[in-house]
């Protein structure tokens, strides 16, 4: 198929490095490894950071005009089979999609839509209402975490749901050195507030009560909120943390392959695509049993996931792993077969076949 692509809170091009860029660039290498053409419809970014109704007028005049142009290049070069929006939400509802679909009679797909009754109030509210009518458009809504599955059922009844496990691209993970350092703790993060540096805190006061044990720590990440994080971990032995700010994203897996353990809390994760590259490059996980987190870590089998908020179980899951080699050894190994067997491309590629397969014979 030829597939339209469009991502409105940040273009897989987008500058700035994320989670999210990183998810629609990989979606992207799924159908085209599934043998679409996939093109991008556009680049417009359509968040709003707060719940200014000024600014998301000019957002919808900035769609209406992007949607014009859409429309005169579909008139003269033909239509894609399929529209495919990757996560809209509150903060970034499609505002082009759902109406061109409409017009030409494409079918319109979404993947990792979400929905949260706590934020409708407000311009949130309306928002949250466009999102809705979108789900319920949609042929097809694509849920990576049971908990966006039930947040869309919690929102309609009428939306066409599909379960896609959250994957990466394996390629780079395939072949691994031998490890570096196996008491050695990594954390890969962005450095901005709220729930970012919430788990930059906990993570700081579990390793205070760990002291004791022979562990260093490779951060990568950087910020608006870079020096709030650093003051943290101040009571720390400056020399066991390493800074390394932010880096290339290829680069992050030879830092991931120099450690041991992977350390974050999540609070707040969808699910995380650092947890899965860090399982990837054979390092078990220590989270909190929290938000999207249990859909990409088993508990027990390829890390631990602790209660939410309970630092002294976070810490003492590290230090299990610090002082138990054979476990972690054998945790560490669990956890690439998982990555590598389970949540690679080609599973994703061919999962993403199979449900679109419904959308185009519908």
């Amino acid at each position: 198929m030829r597939i339209a692509f469009y991502a409105p809170l940040k273009s897989p091009n987008h500058s700035v490095a994320s989670g999210d860029r990183q998810m629609a660039r990989t979606l992207v290498k799924a159908l085209e490894h599934g043998g679409h053409r996939v093109e991008l419809a556009s680049e417009l970014r359509l968040y709003l950071r707060e719940p200014d109704r000024k600014s998301f007028d000019a957002l919808k005049m900035e769609a209406r005009e992007e949607a014009a142009r859409l429309t005169r290049l579909w008139d003269r070069d033909g239509k894609p089979d399929l529209w495919f929006c990757y996560h809209p939400y509150y903060k970034a509802p499609d505002l082009i999609g759902p109406e061109l679909a409409s017009t030409f009679a494409v079918p319109y797909v979404t993947a990792e839509a979400s929905y949260s009754r706590r934020r409708n109030a407000g311009l949130w509210a309306d928002t949250q209402a466009l999102v809705v009518r979108a789900v319920e458009q949609a042929a097809l809504n694509i849920c990576f975490t049971q908990r966006d599955r039930q947040g869309l059922e919690d929102a309609t009844s009428e939306a066409a749901l599909g379960m896609l496990s959250p994957f990466i691209d394996t390629s780079v993970f395939r072949e691994m050195p031998a490890r570096v350092c196996p008491t050695r703790l990594v954390t890969v993060a962005m450095m901005r507030p709220g729930d970012k540096v919430e788990s930059y805190r906990m993570l700081a006061q579990a390793l205070g009560v760990i002291g004791h044990l022979p562990w260093t720590m490779s951060v990568v990440g950087d910020g608006p909120a870079r020096d709030e994080v650093k003051a943290q971990f101040a009571g720390l032995p400056a020399d066991r943390i390493e800074w390394l700010g932010a880096i290339e994203p290829a680069a992050v897996p030879d830092v991931l392959c120099g450690g041991g353990i992977y350390v974050w809390p999540g609070f707040g994760e969808a699910y995380g695509v650092a947890y899965l590259e860090a399982q990837a490059a054979g390092l078990p996980v220590v989270a909190q049993d929290i938000a999207g987190v249990p859909e990409v870590v088993r508990d027990g089998q390829t890390g631990f996931l602790t209660p939410p908020g309970d630092v002294a179980a976070f810490a003492s899951a590290i230090e299990r792993l610090l002082a138990r080699n054979d476990e972690r050894t054998i945790m560490a190994a669990e956890a690439r077969r998982f990555i590598l067997e389970e949540r690679s491309l080609g599973v994703a590629a061919a999962r993403l076949a199979e449900l679109l397969a419904k959308v185009s014979a519908s």
